[in-house]
């Protein structure tokens, strides 16, 4: 998420924790305490809080804002044009305001070389980062690498001697239940430690390919983004990101981690490239619902199901045809649809990869040579790109979640800042139900309405907000 979506992405609230969260250091206890009483004895939650905290950081930012294109076009159109209000409108929200904008988050040093891992929506788009350590020294930093897919990134700053630094937990290994500790700065309210569990693991949120997240109960809220969540060990095993959020946008139990594994993955290619490689397989997929089995003759709804195979990707080339399930890929289990792009994702290009399939209820096994995910690569499709527009298929975790109808259309998991589709209206969270008046029930028949549609097209989308629904006209940009 971008630095300005620190708020609800939907009617039902989840947050990007826009700002900071706790701090904390190498400190690690010889063994972690294991049930309340011994917790209670040792104090472990002020020890950990004590030791820690030098090594997170306060993040601020300032963005030179630019003018946005749909703001010339409301003020053009203003009902009070040519009025006696004109005047007031241009003074008080003159759409060519050229003023910076500011936003906070935070951050935890990893090593002594002074790398920090943080959010990506906190620092992306940033002309100038400023990062503040708990002894209030302040630095500037540079950002040394950003993948916006997982929200993830790396900044550096230069310290003076060694830092503090941060372990790297294996949040594996995270159990439900265990407690944890979050340490930042909600509401500007520098280093507060919050304690709670793990609620649960492996969570949905709708937030991209990759969600796989780790939920706690520990406080976190606006300004919390980009901290560390701590096990008892001292240790980093998530990065916290998101909330769900009351209607007062504050907290009410339930918080969202990154898992720490997630980020020391991709940290090489962070520190060497900057950007993060991922393999590519070229199918389009959607979960298989009970009576999605039954139609296919599935004993029960695991694997991944092929709504569509990109023309000539790895997938195509290999044999692999729409209406397979695929229930194994190099050798490990796939158990849903949201397992596939994670192992996909962290395949090497150019690796010979076994993929097994249900075909007309026999398994098939295939050689596929996995290929580069590309920026432009046709999942999500280019049209999408220029719609500027990130989809989300609606699992029964994330619908739990956000009260929605999981059969019902397509979640909008993010929205491009100044792209043909935030102009039109299109928020984060609407769920789209008809493209040009044809139901869209899954990702495959999503990219399969968009796939023709080319530069000056005018797309007519069917939009559910709220308890209501509204048409939504946008136009292709070139």
């Amino acid at each position: 998420m971008k630095p300005f979506k620190s708020r609800k992405i939907i009617s039902h609230n989840i947050l990007a924790a826009g700002l900071f969260v706790f701090s904390l250091m190498a400190f690690r206890p010889t063994e972690a305490a294991n049930n309340i009483g011994e917790i209670v004895e040792k104090n472990i939650f002020a020890e950990i809080a004590k030791k820690e905290n030098p090594a997170v950081v306060n993040i601020s930012t300032s963005t030179k804002a630019k003018e946005a294109p749909h703001m010339k076009k409301r003020f053009r159109e203003d009902p009070f044009n040519n009025s006696p209000f004109q005047d007031f409108f241009d003074r008080f929200f003159d759409p060519n305001l050229n003023a910076p904008r500011q936003s906070l988050g935070s951050g935890f040093i990893i090593d002594k070389e002074g790398h920090i891992f943080t959010n990506s929506h906190v620092v992306s788009n940033a002309d100038e980062i400023k990062v503040t350590l708990m002894n209030q020294k302040e630095y500037s930093a540079d950002i040394v690498g950003v993948d916006p897919k997982t929200d993830i990134a790396l900044i550096k700053i230069k310290g003076e001697g060694d830092l503090p630094a941060l372990k790297l937990g294996d949040s594996d290994r995270v159990e439900v239940g265990e407690w944890v500790l979050a340490i930042g700065n909600p509401f500007g309210l520098s280093h507060t430690v919050t304690v709670g569990v793990v609620s649960a693991k492996g969570r949905t949120i709708g937030s991209g390919p990759y969600d796989d997240y780790i939920q706690t109960d520990a406080s976190i809220n606006p300004g919390n983004s980009g901290g560390p969540l701590i096990n008892t060990k001292g240790e980093v095993i998530g990065i916290n990101t998101a909330i769900l959020a009351g209607n007062t946008g504050g907290n009410i139990g339930i918080g969202f981690a990154l898992p720490i594994n997630m980020a020391k993955q991709i940290l090489e290619d962070l520190k060497t490239k900057g950007s993060v490689t991922r393999g590519w397989l070229g199918v389009l997929i959607q979960k298989i619902t009970p009576e999605m089995a039954a139609s296919f003759g599935l004993a029960n709804t695991e694997g991944a199901l092929v709504g569509d195979v990109v023309k000539d990707s790895p997938a195509e080339k290999a044999g692999v045809r729409r209406g397979d399930v695929i229930v194994e890929f190099d050798g490990k289990k796939v158990s849903s649809m949201e397992e596939l792009p994670k192992l996909v994702a962290a395949t090497k290009p150019g690796k010979d990869a076994e993929l097994t399939t249900i075909r007309d209820g026999k398994r098939k096994t295939f050689r596929v040579v996995i290929d580069k995910l590309k920026d432009s690569a046709e999942t999500p499709d280019v049209v999408s790109k220029k719609l500027g527009l990130n989809v989300q298929e609606i699992t029964p975790d994330l619908a739990d979640s956000l009260k929605l109808d999981s059969s019902e259309g397509i979640l909008v998991s993010d929205v491009e800042f100044g792209s043909s589709a935030g102009e039109a209206g299109i928020r984060r969270g609407d769920v789209i139900l008809e493209i040009n008046r044809k139901k869209i029930k899954n990702l495959a028949e999503y990219e399969d309405t968009l796939k023709n549609a080319k530069a000056g097209d005018n797309i007519l989308f069917l939009i559910k907000r709220g308890s209501g629904t509204v048409f939504i006209a946008v136009t292709v940009k070139g």
